[in-house]
């Protein structure tokens, strides 16, 4: 029973977040992706205390690892994304 209240609560959230992105100008996309990347940074730190915990079993260890992957994957690519979008705000020197 708990398993079927866990995927509930996953499928109310990717409902929700649907419904809350789509309606985000997409002007503002790439600054609140940057503000996104401290969120993912705790799901690392609770993805990596999922998988380390004692009491594991195999299907615990294959999700953890996998969320510490993609999130840690989603961190990078943010971060990125920012510094790019960041650049092209800098004045470019005059000088040649």
């Amino acid at each position: 029973m708990e398993l079927i209240y866990l995927l509930f609560i996953l499928v109310l959230s990717v409902f929700l977040g649907f419904a809350l992105i789509s309606r985000v100008p997409p002007l503002l996309h790439t600054p609140l992706m940057s503000e996104a990347n401290a969120i993912c940074g705790i799901i690392v730190v609770g993805a990596l205390i999922a998988a380390g915990a004692q009491a594991n079993s195999t299907l615990t260890i294959i999700l953890g690892t996998s969320a510490v992957a993609l999130a840690t994957f989603n961190v990078v690519g943010g971060y990125l994304v920012t510094d790019r979008m960041l650049k092209m705000f800098k004045k470019k020197d005059s000088t040649k």
